[in-house]
């Protein structure tokens, strides 16, 4: 029982690890989402959202939920289809790094 115990453990670790966005990695994997949302997530644009300094877990939720269908945007449910796990925590770490979106208080 122990033994099952400690492989459960480790393989959700190991999933946790994984999940876990690196920021160069999404820098590179970016490209696509410049074309609207500007080279670093300052969109120009004002109908295309800022993505620089947004919360993480924020755009990993949104990314997903343009995957699923759940968040309904034809456009980005087309962009965000291809994206794995991985790719979605990428990229949600790249552009919750920049500057971009500040905080009134």
């Amino acid at each position: 029982m122990n033994k099952i115990l400690m492989l459960v453990a480790f393989a959700l670790a190991a999933t946790q690890a994984q999940a876990a966005g690196d920021a160069a990695r999404g820098q590179a994997k970016s490209a696509a989402c410049a074309a609207c949302h500007g080279a670093d997530g300052n969109s120009a644009v004002p109908t295309f959202p800022k993505l620089a300094g947004q919360n993480e877990d924020y755009l990993v939720h949104a990314l997903k939920s343009y995957k699923n269908g759940t968040r309904k945007n034809d456009v980005m449910k087309g962009m965000a289809a291809p994206l794995s796990e991985q790719d979605i925590a990428d990229l949600a770490a790249y552009f919750a790094k920049q500057s971009g979106l500040v905080v009134k208080r």
